[in-house]
């Protein structure tokens, strides 16, 4: 039993709406860094790790409006993602085989290198140890297709597993620890929202809303159903449009940010509700 926050996936985008949220719940009164658990995954994985290991709000915030940090821009190919993708979808076998199909697709696309990758997710990690809080990151096996939660017990290096968590198929290389290879967590959820089972208030604030595998409206019927208190606070009609349309740009921090901070303001009696 006790207070859960689940940060889902939204790309660098994600990352500032979500602050912007935390910080406008906080500045209105409801201050959920508390959680007994917080679960993070991809842009969630980052924003949880900042949460957790006592880096304050108003410094995470501005760092998304001042468009500070080691974020960089791509040129991606959103048709030739989208048909693989697609692929692995139509491939047959079950939810995992998808995973492992998506898995080898990573491995084999052309990306920045894990060294450079790991200079962007260290500058957003001021503080790069394991809290001593129940704090879980997601990801998944890209050989295998295996969902994998990382936490303090699990031999990990915070960075490591945090751009494991963020290691999206084709855009970021996988994440190499130890002889195995890691790829976003989001492959299976957008949020994994069932890691707050057994939590009786769950607060998910989640970017993207509709995943690969799964939706978070139905995950949280799903918890609610096991008798938890749960509030989804998804991107309203102005976050949606800082957001944008590709929540990899780091052009999208600013607006994205100001949206959250307004939007946490506006929901924060309805999470108040919850969080108690």
């Amino acid at each position: 039993m006790g207070k859960a926050l689940v940060l889902g996936g939204g790309g660098v985008a994600g990352i500032a709406w979500e602050t912007g949220v935390l910080l406008g719940l906080s500045r209105a009164g409801v201050d959920l860094t508390d959680a007994d658990l917080l679960v993070g995954t991809s842009a969630g994985a980052t924003v949880a790790a900042q949460v957790a290991t006592g880096v304050t709000l108003d410094a995470l915030f501005d760092v998304q409006v001042s468009g500070g940090g080691a974020e960089r821009s791509l040129e991606l190919d959103p048709g030739s993602l989208a048909a693989a993708f697609a692929e692995a979808y139509t491939g047959g076998g079950g939810a995992q085989d998808i995973r492992r199909r998506l898995g080898a697709f990573a491995l084999a696309a052309d990306t920045p290198s894990e060294a450079e990758r790991r200079v962007v997710v260290e500058a957003r990690l001021p503080i790069q140890e394991w809290p001593d809080r129940d704090l879980r990151i997601t990801a998944v096996d890209a050989h295998t297709g295996e969902f994998v939660v990382f936490d303090r017990t699990s031999g990990v290096e915070l960075v490591s597993a945090v751009a494991a968590s963020g290691a999206v198929p084709g855009v970021w290389p996988a994440v190499t620890i130890g002889e195995r290879r890691f790829i976003d967590g989001g492959m299976r959820s957008a949020v994994n929202l069932d890691l707050a089972t057994g939590f009786d208030r769950v607060v998910l604030i989640a970017p993207v809303t509709a995943g690969f595998q799964s939706d978070a409206a139905s995950e949280c019927d799903a918890l609610r159903a096991a008798g938890a208190e749960v509030v989804l606070v998804g991107p309203d009609e102005a976050a949606v449009a800082a957001l944008g349309t590709n929540l990899l740009d780091p052009g999208t921090r600013r607006p994205s940010a100001e949206a959250g901070l307004a939007q946490g303001t506006a929901v924060a009696a309805a999470v108040a509700e919850v969080w108690r």
